[in-house]
């Protein structure tokens, strides 16, 4: 009885390789990896394009990875200053605005008042700053290869997660000694959290395209951080402000982020629905508009920088 004939032409990329040399191989299987990216000159305005940011998705990980290694490489405390940082703060804040200026803080003591808005406004301050030197702290990358200059500012902005993970742990303990009990309301935490971050990034990607041209902005952060934290409801409640203004007080984008935070995770009473409206339609105004100026004036960066 003859014999079948068993032989076949490969078929899956595993078979491939195996009936192929080595440098067969390789060369094939970069080719399964690596996607063909054709670079050309922009004309008028650019497309946003953020499905490249998931396809350097590995990249901005090696990026947060390195910024958080270098933040406390060194240092004696280390990750501790995460902590340090707002409970010294809420210190300072509780002597002066507390105790001494007697502001009030809705039946909620004061320390976890303040520490509760401290939060997120030290991570929406931080990454901003970050974000907004970024491209000029990373210029040698800009001009030696090419992948989407919006991985810098995001990656600037991711790694102060870390802080402010630390930073809750211990909100959540100092909840527990003053024996409050959060109720349903926790669960919205992640989306005022996700509010701060689209606001650090809005503001600091404008901040960051206009410091690669007038570096003047870097000097002027400091400052505009400093006077923020007075016109934004950390030390005092928004409930302050006569009701004539709150509209107005609402277009502060952190307002709506400190005052829903609050209410999230301290049961705070009060009608924060409005104002959290108008922070959240500002924030997104100026994350479109960001997106938009940092991806036109981005093809100048290498040149400019």
């Amino acid at each position: 009885m003859p014999l079948k004939n068993t032989l076949r032409e490969p078929q899956t990329l595993e078979e491939i390789i195996v009936s192929k040399p080595l440098v067969t191989q390789t060369v094939e299987r970069r080719n399964a990896r690596l996607p063909l990216v054709t670079i050309e000159p922009l004309r008028g305005w650019a497309p946003l394009a953020l499905g490249e940011l998931w396809h350097c998705r590995e990249l901005i990980y090696f990026f947060v990875w390195r910024d958080v290694k270098i933040r406390y490489k060194q240092t004696i405390l280390g990750a501790a200053w995460a902590v340090l940082q707002p409970l010294l703060t809420m210190v300072v804040f509780s002597v002066i605005f507390g105790h001494l200026a007697g502001l009030p803080s809705e039946g909620t003591p004061y320390p976890i008042f303040t520490y509760t808005a401290l939060l997120p406004w030290q991570l929406f301050a931080y990454a901003m700053s970050q974000i907004a030197v970024s491209l000029v702290a990373n210029q040698q990358l800009l001009k030696k290869v090419y992948f989407p200059r919006l991985v810098i500012p995001v990656a600037a902005l991711m790694c102060w997660l870390v802080d402010f993970s630390i930073g809750f742990v211990v909100l959540l303990a100092m909840m527990f000694y003053y024996g409050i009990t959060p109720t349903l309301a926790i669960v919205t935490v992640p989306l005022f959290v996700l509010l701060a971050m689209a606001a650090a990034l809005a503001i600091g990607m404008w901040l960051a395209t206009l410091n690669v041209q007038y570096r003047d902005v870097r000097y002027a952060i400091p400052f505009l951080i400093q006077f923020w934290l007075f016109i934004t409801p950390v030390a005092y409640s928004s409930s302050l402000i006569p009701e004539r203004w709150r509209f107005l007080y609402g277009l502060n984008p952190m307002t709506g982020v400190v005052e829903g935070f609050r209410w999230a995770l301290l049961g705070k009473s009060g009608d924060v629905g409005p104002l959290i409206f108008v922070s959240g339609l500002v924030v997104v105004g100026l994350l479109l508009s960001g997106l938009i100026y940092f991806r036109r004036m981005e093809g100048t960066f290498s040149d400019v920088v």
